[in-house]
């Protein structure tokens, strides 16, 4: 069996718009921050397991430095705003990663040569669902 990627399956959509720009390799990723549950080991033996409730995760997004969405997440990290986001590859397999309460880290570090550089930015979402 054959199956193929396409990189224009993958959308970002911060605070209801659509990112564009996004820089060469792997230009958005997405991980839930905790592990589920924790394990503990008793001297004799026994096991518990503490259950994790942390319902925070990270969107990291790199985009080339002559991206129109570069200013608009700088300024929206300047603006300590809270905002929805959605990332989203919609190719086999389908996957998701949303929230209605996210913020950006920080402005994104610049470099410059005599290349097009990349600007990464962090997305901490406090209500993060993967699927």
């Amino acid at each position: 069996m054959v199956k193929g990627y396409n990189s224009k399956d993958v959308v970002l959509v911060v605070n209801g718009r659509y990112m564009t720009g996004m820089a060469d390799g792997s230009f958005v990723e997405w991980e839930k921050d905790d592990d589920n549950f924790e394990v503990s080991n008793g001297a004799q033996g026994d096991v518990g397991v503490s259950e994790n409730n942390s319902e925070t995760g990270t969107i990291t997004a790199t985009f080339m430095q002559t991206s129109p969405d570069v200013a608009y997440l700088n300024a929206l990290a300047n603006s300590r705003t809270y905002f929805p986001v959605y990332a989203k590859h919609s190719g086999d397999p389908a996957e998701s990663a949303s929230g209605t309460m996210a913020r950006i880290l920080k402005p994104a570090a610049s470099t410059f040569s005599n290349e097009i550089e990349s600007r990464e930015f962090e997305i901490k979402v406090f209500d993060y669902k993967q699927e």
